[in-house]
């Protein structure tokens, strides 16, 4: 989700995070750094925990299986927005809404990851949510009209994500709506605070 969310931001509208002086070769290389670092090490890291049994299944079904995952996928996400935060200086002067944003997904597996602990919110519900929460909040706070099509589709996405997951019998509704509520929420309070 988070490749998603930023190659939206960083190839739809890429002014708004002030890199629309940069081609698009540097452009998509920070999206693909965003994504080395949101996606491919956290599912290498699922992937090794899963091979040295510390979890019983790639799916994650059972909450002990959730719980390592998730908080390793928080640490590497906050180092991950400490990279772009404070060791890519040049980026970061330009554009600290990278880091805030990838820093607020990681607060949200971080909650996934507590709210794990004791009933199991569905953590797809809460990526597509975020998306969606910031993709309609940076509309409403910057009045892009650019981003109206992209969060149609989102949502459309999003009923997609939570059909799927019902078909699956992967979660319940409250627990589906849970994770779009708390991804929307997160989303939403990062971008009118911190954006």
């Amino acid at each position: 989700m988070p490749t998603l969310l930023f190659g939206l931001l960083l190839f739809r509208v890429p002014a708004l995070l002030g890199l629309d002086a940069f081609s698009s070769s540097l452009r998509l290389s920070l999206l693909v750094l965003i994504s080395v670092g949101t996606c491919m090490v956290p599912s290498l890291l699922i992937y090794y925990l899963f091979r040295s049994g510390y979890v019983k299944s790639l799916h994650l079904n059972t909450l002990a299986d959730r719980r390592l995952p998730y908080f390793l996928t928080a640490l590497i996400y906050t180092i991950t927005a400490y990279f772009f935060t404070f060791q890519m200086q040049g980026v970061s002067a330009l554009a600290p809404e990278i880091g805030i944003l990838i820093g607020s997904i990681a607060v949200s597996i971080l909650l996934v990851g507590v709210i794990s602990l004791t009933w199991q919110i569905s953590a797809h519900g809460v990526g597509i949510g975020g998306v969606v929460g910031v993709i309609s909040s940076l509309m409403l706070k910057f009045s892009l009209t650019d981003l109206f099509v992209p969060l149609l589709i989102l949502v459309i996405l999003a009923g997609f994500v939570a059909s799927a997951r019902l078909k699956l019998n992967a979660h319940t509704p409250a627990q589906i709506g849970a994770g779009l509520a708390l991804g929307i929420s997160v989303g939403l309070l990062t971008v009118f605070w911190l954006i």
